[in-house]
């Protein structure tokens, strides 16, 4: 009687061999998934957008950024974005770093060379002439201060940057990453 009784149940299904592999795999998706969610919350912006012209030529408007959060030791030539609340331009800007905290800026407008440390900074690398003639409300020269850095646009006639008052140097608080490369246009895995 016994028998009859486990006749009538059904026995426990089996799972096929393909039917686990797709809940490994999509398991294993999830996880990675998540994972890169995480790191781009916390580690990377994707999707910075560039606007206005003074980054151009290297970083002109409408252009997509992927920007590094991680790194916080900046050096002169790194490309940073600097949240709105930064400056009292109200709006997220793009600049380069030109000095570091401790280093002394100079800028000799006649001849338009940028000096750090009393030296000509060579810009040949960012900008083609490596002239800076348009004065701002930053009196000169000047010293950079602990955890700040001090910031200039590439297209130098139209940026408004550290040479203003309005911008003035960047308390390293306020930098939300550094450009790692362009996402669009793509040009590389590089920073200009």
């Amino acid at each position: 009687m016994a028998d009859s009784e486990n006749s009538d149940e059904m026995p426990p299904r089996k799972h096929s061999g393909f039917t686990e592999g797709c809940y490994e795999w999509v398991e294993a998706l999830m996880t990675a998934l998540i994972a890169v969610m995480i790191l781009f919350v916390f580690f990377f912006r994707l999707n910075v957008e560039v606007q206005g012209k003074s980054m151009e030529p290297n970083y002109c408007e409408g252009y997509r950024l992927f920007v590094s959060c991680t790194d916080r030791s900046f050096k002169s030539g790194d490309v940073v974005v600097i949240d709105a609340a930064g400056t009292k331009l109200n709006e997220r800007i793009i600049k380069r770093v030109i000095a570091t905290e401790g280093q002394a800026v100079n800028i000799d407008f006649s001849s338009g060379y940028v000096y750090v440390d009393g030296k000509p900074l060579d810009e040949s690398a960012y900008i083609k002439n490596g002239i800076t003639k348009q004065k701002g409300t930053t009196k000169f020269p000047l010293t950079v201060p602990k955890g700040h850095v001090f910031v200039l646009g590439d297209n130098r006639p139209v940026s408004e940057d550290s040479r203003f008052t309005d911008v003035g140097v960047i308390d390293t608080h306020y930098i939300m990453g550094k450009v790692s490369f362009l996402l669009s246009p793509f040009h590389g895995f590089h920073s200009r």
